[in-house]
């Protein structure tokens, strides 16, 4: 069976990437050595810190825009969700998204 990746990098001023790729371990081994150019390359994103598994590239590919719709609408409304006792859907994707670290889905 073929498994497809979403990851999440970072660097030392913690400047997040978000990617799809079908073979983590070589696209790792890119962002680290710089061999990818743009923006991975400009800002030293070279730091795995998270990654999903999934079945087919649909999957992936939405589970992608699904945590990059949620990291968008955090930083839209930041001050309204970090008002105490605010919880929004955002706000529970990221954090389950932080706890399930390495998470397959099919």
């Amino acid at each position: 069976m073929h498994f497809y990746y979403v990851y999440i990098m970072t660097n030392r001023s913690k400047t997040l990437y978000m990617g799809v790729s079908s073979k983590l371990e070589k696209r790792v081994f890119e962002h680290k050595n710089g061999l990818t150019g743009g923006f991975t390359s400009k800002y030293k994103v070279d730091r795995l810190v998270y990654f999903e598994r999934f079945g087919n590239i649909r999957s992936a590919i939405a589970r992608e825009k699904q945590i990059k719709g949620a990291q968008q609408a955090e930083k839209d409304g930041a001050d309204r969700l970090h008002e105490p006792g605010v919880e929004g859907p955002e706000r529970r994707l990221v954090r389950q998204t932080s706890v399930s670290a390495g998470r397959e889905w099919k």
